[in-house]
């Protein structure tokens, strides 16, 4: 895939950067497992899925999957016949990763831990870049642009960022929803959320998620531009299905008609800009500009 000359430097930078302990140890603990499988988790798998297979090209692409935990898109995008390669800062994740990967004597696709900020590649090595998290947990702004920037630095000039982001809304929503707005702690946790984006979890209760920040849709469209992308667009990942509890989820998704239903008016809804905050996830797709592409 080519040379680049600052290559060795970004070996050492990822060797440096680190992320928050209390983070690592949420998803060593397991957060991620079976996480997609159920409720709102599987919506935002099969409606991620929906959004990134437009933008996939027709050919065998070469994909990034940045923060790609347990490699789970990896390997959906593996099986599509795309070459892809998964970075991730939690090693047991890479361990599972690299398990799933595995079928019979077939490897689908590679898994390396890494960090989003120093990216091991070459310039212009792939057509296409997935961030399904790592913007959640880089809570100082230089650190999202740095990684936004690595982004762009590996993606060739007609290639797709797609990034997701947790909603500046996410808390309140699921506080209302289960009632953990009668904890004290959690009000003050949401009022934070919404004064300044930081949530955290100081005493580390669990379903109350850990340290990270949720964008404001205006700001995360402000953030891929300043690093050098050209805005697609943002979509509603959830979209309105998010006021519904996990159980009654459950019970739509699995029948056909009922999944179909809410698939079909969720797209038609997705990029309503009066609708965007209700999301637990929204995804941005966009393309390096030109200037920044040479």
């Amino acid at each position: 895939m080519g040379n680049d000359e600052a290559l060795k430097d970004r070996v050492k930078l990822t060797k440096k950067l680190r992320l928050p302990r209390e983070i690592v140890r949420h998803y060593e603990d397991g957060a991620e497992k079976g996480r997609l499988e159920r409720g709102g988790g599987y919506l935002e798998l099969i409606r991620t899925q929906q959004i990134v297979k437009r933008y996939l090209p027709k050919f065998q692409a070469d994909i990034l999957d940045l923060g790609g935990g347990l490699g789970v898109y990896s390997k959906w995008l593996a099986e599509l016949g795309h070459r892809v390669h998964l970075v991730d800062a939690v090693p047991s994740h890479i361990e599972e990763a690299r398990i799933a990967a595995r079928v019979g004597s077939k490897v689908f696709f590679s898994a390396d831990v890494g960090d989003t900020r120093a990216i091991n590649w070459p310039r212009q090595s792939f057509d296409i870049v997935l961030m399904l998290g790592p913007l959640y947990h880089l809570t100082r702004r230089s650190d999202r642009i740095r990684a936004l920037k690595e982004a762009r630095r590996v993606l060739r000039p007609k290639g797709f960022l797609i990034a997701a982001a947790i909603s500046r809304y996410a808390s309140l929503v699921d506080g209302l929803k289960y009632h953990f707005l009668d904890d004290p702690e959690f009000q003050k946790i949401v009022e934070r959320d919404l004064r300044e984006g930081q949530h955290r979890n100081p005493r580390n209760r669990e379903g109350y998620f850990t340290t990270s920040f949720f964008h404001h849709p205006n700001e995360l469209a402000e953030e891929i531009a300043v690093s050098g992308f050209k805005l697609k667009g943002i979509y509603a990942v959830e979209g309105p299905a998010e006021i519904m509890k996990r159980e009654e989820l459950d019970k739509i998704l699995q029948g056909e008609e009922s999944r179909n239903r809410i698939l079909h008016l969720t797209s038609m809804v997705e990029t309503e800009p009066t609708l965007l905050g209700i999301s637990s996830h929204l995804l941005a797709v966009a393309t390096p500009t030109k200037s920044a592409a040479n």
